[in-house]
């Protein structure tokens, strides 16, 4: 089907959002979550010849989704549970954003990487990632985990994304790195 509309641009755009869209509600018609359903179809998508230009045209709208994506979790976030969930989600952040690196690190030089670059590989991958904290939305709204264990966990990814931003962006290049030699695209 893409092939077909590969040389009109705006068709291939509004193919992919269809096909996104689409195969999220055959999911949820199929038992699935609609969250599953559109991970399937951009892995689908993913695999396609013209996957590249997908992504690029399809940046500013996923870049809008994310920021109301973390916007929704923040605004349903119980402040009042931080409490009784901080220290345990200090070990937990502690743990993944330091052994994931570590973990990463190991792997990868097995693999024969570079040293250097096996490190930053594996500090830039050392956070929590977002997909737990959908996880935890999910599983919370199916009454699969309590609304404590939701807010550990989103407790715990919060604090490694801000402890594993801060790690990059002190000693590793990036657009909004502190040190100018750092200072990258």
């Amino acid at each position: 089907l893409f092939a077909k509309f590969d040389q009109i641009k705006e068709y291939i755009f509004l193919l992919a959002i269809g096909w996104c869209l689409g195969i999220a509600e055959l999911a949820q018609a199929l038992g699935l979550s609609l969250e599953i359903g559109a991970f399937i179809a951009g892995v689908t998508l993913a695999t396609n010849p013209i996957a590249r230009y997908i992504a690029e045209s399809l940046k500013p709208l996923r870049d809008f989704f994310l920021i109301i994506f973390f916007f929704a979790l923040g605004a349903g976030y119980d402040i009042n549970m931080l409490g009784g969930v901080l220290a345990p989600a200090i070990a937990l952040a502690a743990a993944g954003v330091l052994l994931k690196p570590l973990i990463f690190k190991v792997l990868l030089r097995r693999e024969k990487e570079k040293e250097r670059l096996a490190g930053e590989i594996g500090v830039r991958l050392g956070q929590i990632s977002e997909f737990s904290l959908l996880i935890a939305v999910v599983a919370t709204s199916t009454d699969l985990i309590s609304e404590r264990s939701a807010s550990l966990i989103q407790t715990a990814t919060i604090l490694s994304f801000i402890v594993s931003s801060y790690w990059i962006v002190m000693y590793y290049p990036t657009p909004i790195a502190v040190s100018e030699k750092l200072r990258r695209d």
